[in-house]
């Protein structure tokens, strides 16, 4: 069955619909006469998580929520309007809403997405493929393997959570898109004890595949291990110094600092109302040579791809700095058009209740020709950033500051001593001039990023290879 039949049962061909197909067409024409762009979002969606702590089941749910979301576009105005039901009463109410936004206004309506025959990933339902228990009983299996591996455990945190997202686009052209998108997530974190001391750490897994890609005792029994071996190596760890000074960032999940300093800045809502650091730096240098940085939101089963945006337009991989070069933003369908650009397929939302906007997808930048040891002996004095934790950053200026979570000196030209209490800080554009090797370990993050922009939070993912940067400010707690 094809995405747009599968999603026609879930919306109006249900025993119990309020809504058919030929009523939701009818009200698009009137809604977005006048209109330059919009279109009627729908969405069904069924969620579970289910968190265990210290052998307890501390929380479990199920939730299931359908509703729609009608957007009229006349210039830079947006008329939004979103209802929990399915219904002509509902859709007759969003639609005289949304006509506001375009009265007086002659738009001649954008052409729509191109059509994709892409699937990057399974449309089956991933809840439905084992029942409620297993899933209870294998957060206790991994409690008791991760409480006899080591007897320094003294706390065990495990959770799984899974979703499935079935959403369907109708444009007034006719035009219609579907997607059904599985989402799977399995985190674990640890607590060990050692002569009074307790350190943590914690491993995350997931993508947009069946509960098996997590359940399987190789992968989550590995988990267990990596969160471990994190928690042991804080327990040997010392204050961190503090002071400028050349850090080298491990590859895959420190991409995160990529994500938010840098990739953030390059959305195009952000250049086209000149809010951002590299607003207005279009085809300049921004970056060292041999910086190459993508979003590429066609990479199968990952947590940030999608076959089709929520605006119908199908993901793409979008060259953001090619070889130290801006050369392009991330667009949705609005900014796109004021701009004068081609949307990208980054137009995201987080549910039918949001508005569409900007987003990233998968934000890597690519390998380049050095190896991670040659990296590390080129280092007298510095840091080794493994793996971070939180963060925060400031759009407009690309300051940043990001806490690691594991992290070790280098001391002429050696991993040394593990470090707690090291944060980089800087800021996203002037760090992008401070690369001084690129390393040709390129790794994708293990799925589990999840972005936030103006309240609305959507599954991204990062990547990168280990780099090398130069006089970095590190806060530490050294005395």
């Amino acid at each position: 069955m094809t995405p747009l039949a599968a999603t026609d049962k879930l919306f109006f061909e249900r025993s119990d619909a309020a809504l058919d197909r030929a009523a939701a067409e009818a009200s698009l024409a009137p809604a977005l006469a006048g209109s330059d762009d919009g279109e009627l979002y729908l969405e069904y969606r069924e969620s579970e998580q289910i968190s265990l702590d210290d052998g307890r089941i501390r929380s479990a749910g199920f939730d299931t929520t359908l509703g729609f979301g009608l957007r009229a576009v006349a210039g830079e105005a947006t008329g939004y309007a979103h209802a929990g039901e399915l219904s002509e009463p509902a859709l007759r109410r969003a639609a005289s809403s949304v006509a506001a936004v375009a009265a007086g206004h002659s738009g001649v309506a954008a052409e729509p997405p191109r059509a994709t025959n892409a699937r990057l990933y399974s449309d089956a339902n991933p809840l439905g493929a084992t029942e409620f228990p297993a899933r209870t009983a294998l957060l206790a299996e991994i409690d008791a393997y991760a409480r006899g591996k080591d007897a320094r455990v003294v706390q065990v945190m495990a959770s799984i959570a899974g979703e499935w997202q079935a959403v369907q686009i109708m444009r007034a052209d006719g035009m219609r898109v579907a997607d059904m998108r599985p989402l799977v997530r399995l985190n674990i974190s640890l607590v060990v004890e050692q002569n009074g001391r307790r350190e943590t750490g914690s491993y995350g897994t997931g993508g947009r595949f069946a509960y098996d890609h997590v359940t399987a005792p190789t992968v989550w029994r590995g988990a267990v291990d990596e969160a471990l071996r994190q928690a042991l190596v804080n327990l040997e760890s010392v204050p961190a110094p503090a002071g400028e000074m050349e850090v080298v960032l491990g590859s895959g999940w420190p991409g995160i600092l990529l994500h938010e300093a840098i990739g953030h800045g390059l959305e195009g809502d952000f250049n086209r109302k000149k809010t951002s650091a590299f607003a207005g730096l279009l085809g300049s240098r921004i970056a060292v040579p041999g910086v190459t940085v993508v979003d590429d939101g066609t990479l199968p089963d990952r947590r940030g791809s999608l076959t089709v945006d929520d605006e119908g337009t199908p993901t793409s991989r979008t060259v953001l700095i090619e070889d130290g070069v801006l050369v392009g933003f991330m667009q949705d369908r609005l900014n796109a058009r004021l701009m004068g650009m081609r949307a990208t397929g980054n137009g995201r939302r987080q549910s039918y209740a949001h508005s569409p906007m900007p987003r990233m997808t998968n934000t890597v930048m690519l390998a380049g020709p050095h190896s991670p040891d040659e990296m590390i002996r080129s280092v007298r004095r510095g840091l080794y950033a493994v793996n971070f934790g939180g963060g925060q950053v400031d759009i407009t200026s690309g300051k940043f500051v990001f806490s690691a979570s594991e992290a070790y000196l280098i001391e002429d030209g050696k991993v040394t001593a593990p470090v707690k209490g090291a944060t980089l800080i800087g800021n996203g554009p002037d760090a992008l001039t401070k690369v001084t090797m690129v390393g040709n370990d390129m790794a994708l993050d293990p799925g589990i990023g999840t972005c936030g922009k103006n309240g609305q939070g959507v599954p991204v993912g990062v990547g990168q290879p280990t780099l090398k940067l130069s006089g970095l400010t590190v806060g530490g707690t050294a005395t």
